[in-house]
């Protein structure tokens, strides 16, 4: 019984120095980034998730100043790729490229690495790029791995994706297809900041002076906390709210022989959705919710840590109709009002 209680006792204090890692790099990053405090949170769970990220926003939002920092803060390699519409995959993965060897006089091939060997990768503006491109960049989110001619290549330990999208121009783009949307843990909406956080924007940004990020986690921590995070534990009533949650989603019943029941889909699911989020998302919110419940000084999950990331979970595998469209019915108010109406336990 002793030993249980020192192993208690020990990812209690684990959560609590995780808790205060988390909150360090979030002060670090607010040395540079004003508000936006909620989205920076969010990149960091997707990261302790090792999910990816795509944030949408108009430009001028510092999407690309705060993943840059962040990846300061943690002592991480960084890369940027602008994506444009002649990107070509082997511009992101590598290429080989004939080399003679001085020593014996023979030619051979050498693999050069692509920008896509970094640890925070941030794809900018990836929508403007061809699927071609879109999809070796996803797939190397999804292996963690790059296969040119043949020979993997495995990419660096962590490997954090954040792609972003501008919502206002779409002439000329490649909007990503929603199975590849699947991939990403979280679709983040940075919005405006307030007029106070704008004001403070304008006095730092014009000024002579600037802020600088002190390094105060290593990536052998940031593994640590990743580990971390999949031992929080989960109440089976908190795991089977998540999975109420997501198959509320879905207006259809499953196919393969299994009947399932939607009389509990609510009526505006049905009218407005169609088709729902997939199980991918339930996984999502359950690592989602660990990695906000430990960022919050818990060493378990509670229902609020699954509804404070169900926005950014669920909002690109809900698939709207015309009807939606039509009365202007958008993912996020269907969230909204899932929220509302799925019970936390069953009676």
């Amino acid at each position: 019984m002793s030993s249980v209680w020192a192993n208690l006792d020990d990812e209690l204090r684990a959560a609590e120095e995780a808790r205060e890692l988390g909150q360090r790099i979030l002060d670090e990053c607010n040395k540079v980034i004003v508000g936006q405090r909620d989205v920076l949170e969010l990149l960091l769970i997707a990261l302790l998730g090792q999910g990816h990220a795509l944030l949408v926003g108009v430009p001028g939002l510092a999407k690309t100043l705060m993943i840059r920092t962040l990846a300061e803060c943690m002592n991480l390699s960084f890369n940027r790729i602008q994506f444009t519409p002649d990107l070509m995959p082997s511009d992101i993965t590598g290429t080989e490229i004939l080399q003679e060897d001085r020593s014996s006089g023979q030619r051979i091939f050498q693999f050069v690495h692509g920008p896509i060997f970094a640890q925070v990768l941030l794809a900018d503006e990836i929508n403007r790029t061809p699927p071609k491109t879109q999809a070796a960049l996803l797939e190397a989110m999804q292996e963690r791995q790059v296969t040119v001619a043949g020979q993997r290549h495995k990419l660096p330990q962590p490997f954090f994706v954040l792609a972003t999208q501008n919502p206002i121009e779409q002439e000329g783009t490649y909007p990503l297809p929603e199975a590849q949307q699947d991939r990403f843990m979280f679709t983040i909406v940075v919005d405006y900041p307030s007029e106070e956080d704008e004001y403070r924007v304008i006095a730092l940004t014009t000024g002579s002076e600037r802020p600088r990020v002190e390094q105060v986690i290593s990536g052998e921590q940031i593994g640590w906390m990743q580990a971390l995070v999949r031992r929080v534990p989960v109440a089976e009533y908190v795991m089977r709210y998540a999975l109420r949650l997501t198959r509320w989603t879905r207006p259809q019943p499953s196919e393969g022989g299994q009947e399932r029941t939607t009389t509990e889909v609510p009526d505006y699911v049905r009218q407005y959705v169609t088709w729902g989020a997939g199980p991918r998302a339930g996984q999502n919110l359950i690592l989602a919710a660990k990695g906000r419940a430990l960022l919050h000084g818990r060493h378990h999950v509670a229902i609020e840590d699954i509804q404070a990331v169900a926005l950014p979970v669920l909002r690109h595998r809900i698939i709207t109709n015309y009807a939606a469209k039509a009365d202007n019915i958008t993912p996020d108010d269907l969230i909204r009002r899932l929220l509302h109406d799925v019970p936390a336990r069953l009676p």
